[in-house]
């Protein structure tokens, strides 16, 4: 008998008079407004608006929404349309069951047309929400303790998740807390992503590719760690393999970007960029370095922004 573990909850739902209340669905909306809230503040300190960061989101919650289910329901087909199952539970999302991979892939969709609407380079915005996504990560994880899913390998460590109930057939046990484990991995992301952009001044989409390269190592491990079933291709489970190839594209996109784009986008925001946004230089506390204090000058005495993507 195990002497200290994390209990799961006796249920994944709270109701409120008749209104269900799911623990995996509000994990998911406090990450949103956690992702939103820092975005925002990182955004006004880059020389964007206030509210930018949530009028574009306004496109790229739906569509990561989206994509997050159909790559689930694609590399999980067999749970909704083998013999025995209903696909109507294909729609089902509030049972679990969102890909990171087509989380970030529809969700950038969904953001480009935001920003190509409001004229604003998408990997600015990008930049500027990287580390909030990671914290929403983090949050969310926490979902799939309300639903007893997404576990570990059997463990007597003190703190093993005691599951009580499996819905893949396993026995009740003890188990590694794998969400756990992912969840604490991006508050580091997230840590790191606000470090480095501080301290190297990341522009063009490199902060964002930092996210992703940095939640791509945790993620290639901590999947390892998964026993619930997935596909496998060459002995690795098919999330490993996702994890390593988007690893080396977000570390060439670093590399490449560096040598052609260096330094910081000068003006984010054209709107914004006859004066100094609402609120000024606070947000992540970061100062303007000289190259962005004259780009900026130039702005303010007409001699234009550098040419806008």
């Amino acid at each position: 008998m195990e002497l200290a573990y994390i209990p799961s909850p006796s249920r994944g739902v709270l109701y409120l008079g008749p209104i269900p209340l799911r623990g995996y669905a509000f994990c998911i909306i406090i990450g949103v407004f956690v992702a939103v809230w820092l975005g925002n503040r990182r955004w006004i300190a880059r020389g964007g608006r206030p509210g930018t960061v949530a009028d574009i989101a306004v496109w790229a919650v739906p569509f990561g929404l989206i994509g997050g289910r159909l790559y689930h329901v694609i590399t999980d087909y067999q749970l909704y349309f083998s013999e025995g199952r209903d696909w109507v539970d294909a729609f089902k999302i509030w049972e679990g069951g969102l890909g990171i991979w087509g989380a970030i892939a529809f969700g950038a969709l969904g953001a480009w047309i935001g920003c190509r609407r409001r004229g604003i380079p998408l990997p600015a915005y990008a930049d500027a929400v990287a580390p909030g996504i990671a914290l929403a990560q983090a949050i969310g994880r926490w979902g799939n303790w309300f639903n007893q899913e997404l576990y570990g390998r059997e463990t007597d460590l003190p703190w093993a998740v005691h599951i009580t109930s499996t819905a893949d057939g396993r026995v009740p046990g003890y188990y590694h807390p794998t969400f756990l484990y992912e969840s604490l991995w991006c508050i580091g992301v997230a840590v790191l992503v606000i470090w480095a952009d501080r301290r190297f001044k990341l522009g063009h989409g490199r902060a964002f590719a930092l996210y992703v390269a940095s939640y791509c190592a945790g993620r290639f491990w901590i999947e390892y760690m998964r026993v619930d079933d997935a596909h496998h291709i060459l002995g690795l489970r098919l999330n490993n393999w996702t994890a390593l190839l988007v690893f080396l594209l977000a570390v060439v996109y670093i590399v490449l970007s560096a040598r052609k784009r260096p330094g910081r986008e000068a003006v984010v925001e054209p709107a914004a960029a006859g004066g100094v946004a609402e609120g000024g230089n606070e947000g992540d506390g970061e100062p303007e370095d000289g190259a962005e204090a004259d780009a900026k000058s130039e702005v303010e005495n007409g001699a234009g922004p550098t040419k806008k993507t």
